[in-house]
């Protein structure tokens, strides 16, 4: 039976309400995932969780094995996947606290990992990413946004940057120009290595901060752990709702 696979970043290392049936750490052809998979009910429905991070949040986001963490959910029947992530907030309603569901991208990361293929003679690598997101997963969180009583933006670029430092005023204001609306440090490869893996994949992304330079002041990470507290019940409301209302695709 097909499943939904979901991955915590930062404020989901553990996933509230998961019925859980047992853990599993489990090997790939890309090395070890981040964390044990963790199978379970939630909403009533068969999920497969992984904590991006790991189970103590000690991966920073450029150590991330991406190729693992989603072949690992492949591997255990996983079809869709929902990753949810914290980011910066660059345009003025992406606010602290605020949602969105990302249509596009664009990757400003080096020296990852970026596809489970390294034969330059296999044609399969070169897939087609002019959509980033499965838009029918996509659609399925917009539509559970909206029953839940939750507000998330949906026409929404994601920069997706190395870390793990912040980023500088400038940097914000050229990623601006570019048409980013939030920048995040785990956007990419993981949507790409989904896409060349067959996984139908989607965000939720919740803003925890004013990207650098978006108001007075430097960055503050207590503020930044106050809104992924408060920020993340509206993360498992639209959860929750996508996962009672939908099958996995």
């Amino acid at each position: 039976m097909s499943v939904t696979g979901i991955i915590g970043g930062s404020g989901l290392d553990k996933l509230d309400g998961l019925v859980i049936a047992h853990r599993k750490r489990v090997e790939t052809l890309y090395g070890e995932p981040s964390s044990a998979l963790t199978y379970g009910s939630y909403a009533g429905k068969q999920v497969i969780f992984l904590a991006r991070h790991g189970d103590d949040h000690s991966i920073l986001p450029h150590k991330v094995n991406y190729c693992a963490n989603l072949a690992a959910l492949q591997q255990a029947g996983a079809t869709q996947v929902i990753a949810v992530c914290a980011v910066g907030g660059i345009r003025a309603d992406m606010s602290p606290g605020s949602l969105s569901i990302p249509d596009q991208l664009i990757d400003y990361t080096h020296s990852r990992r970026h596809s489970i293929y390294e034969d330059a003679s296999d044609f399969a690598a070169h897939i087609d990413f002019t959509e980033p997101y499965c838009e029918p997963l996509r659609q399925q969180l917009i539509a559970a946004s909206v029953k839940a009583g939750v507000a998330a933006s949906t026409d929404v670029t994601y920069g997706a940057t190395q870390g793990p430092r912040l980023e500088t005023a400038a940097e914000i204001d050229r990623m601006d120009r570019d048409g980013c609306h939030i920048v995040g440090m785990t956007g990419m490869p993981e949507a790409s290595i989904a896409r060349e893996l067959g996984l139908c994949y989607a965000v939720i992304a919740l803003s925890v901060n004013y990207a650098a330079g978006r108001e007075a002041g430097p960055i503050v990470m207590q503020a930044i752990e106050t809104a992924l507290h408060e920020g993340m019940a509206d993360v498992r409301s639209v959860l929750t709702e996508t996962l009672a209302d939908t099958h996995p695709l």
